[in-house]
């Protein structure tokens, strides 16, 4: 019974080494934050410019993210985020793309 009552002192929220890892963190955060400005803006056709370039720069961070991340829960959340990136990406493309109407 004594570890049910064990707590949790991990360092950081995605660190399951009991580590603290601040530049995976921030990589996870701006690859999500980025993921999910893609992919909102690329349901409207007029921000193309926003979705394409968003996604573009999420889908570099996550990779770098990904080449870099030390435990599974960062992995899934840079997952996640690269997703939301390369659909908000492509869609963007589609709308028009990274110059579309400024050339």
């Amino acid at each position: 019974m004594a570890q049910a009552l064990r707590p949790n002192t991990a360092g950081s929220l995605f660190a399951t080494d009991d580590k603290p890892h601040p530049l995976q963190d921030t990589l996870l955060a701006v690859t999500l934050t980025l993921g999910i400005l893609s992919f909102v803006t690329a349901q409207f056709h007029s921000l193309h410019l926003i979705s394409s370039w968003a996604g573009l720069i999420g889908i570099l961070t996550g990779a770098y993210g990904q080449w870099v991340s030390v435990t599974t829960r960062e992995r899934f959340g840079l997952i996640l985020g690269l997703g939301f990136s390369g659909v908000g990406f492509f869609l963007g493309m589609a709308h028009g793309g990274l110059f579309g109407g400024v050339f």
